[in-house]
């Protein structure tokens, strides 16, 4: 009987129908990365608390992720190392991609504040987690073959307008004589 009385009204002659807010697809993910990280504190031993979280903690739930990833990184010793395209298998892991890492990092950072925690505490922008971020990408980028630039912000910056020059027949046509004035006017050392 309970579970009838939270239903929203479906008569659509009502105006007090309710409909759900709905959540973009970067807030369910970054509610089920959340809910992901919280239930990796839990199941860690000793279970570890939000508070006393730390960038290594952070580290070592990055770690633990590895093993889903799908991407794979050469050894340095790999024949295919620092080729974007292999010719052929090799035993090298599946591992996290650093973008997505990068992307995790960022969801996780913003829940850890929606979620109470102090800004200057949030563990997943600490210096340790930067660098590890920092040290996958550059790693995966030399095992690939393939750089990662930063991509550049573009600056709309307004050239001044100028006018493209104009063809020679409008220019004569600019240069057509006032009343009373002859043609020849136009042309230096031509007298009438």
């Amino acid at each position: 009987m309970d579970l009838i009385s939270h239903q929203p009204n479906k008569n659509p002659n009502s105006s007090t129908q309710l409909t759900p807010p709905s959540s973009s697809r970067y807030e369910n993910q970054k509610r089920r990365d959340w809910n992901t990280f919280c239930q990796y504190l839990r199941n860690h031993r000793p279970p570890l608390s939000l508070p006393s979280c730390s960038g290594a903690h952070v580290l070592e739930f990055l770690r633990y992720l590895d093993q889903f990833g799908k991407t794979k990184v050469h050894h340095q010793n790999c024949a295919f190392f620092g080729l974007p395209n292999p010719p052929a298998p090799c035993p090298c892991p599946l591992r996290q991609a650093w973008g997505s890492l990068d992307a995790l990092i960022g969801r996780l950072r913003a829940a850890y504040e929606e979620n109470g925690g102090p800004p200057e505490a949030n563990p997943f922008g600490s210096r340790a987690v930067r660098l590890f971020l920092r040290e996958v990408r550059d790693f995966q980028a030399k095992a690939r073959g393939v750089s990662y630039e930063k991509k550049r912000k573009r600056v709309n910056r307004q050239k001044p307008q100028t006018q493209p020059p104009l063809p020679l027949q409008q220019q004569q046509q600019q240069q057509q004589p006032q009343q009373g004035q002859s043609l020849m006017a136009n042309y230096s050392g031509a007298t009438v």
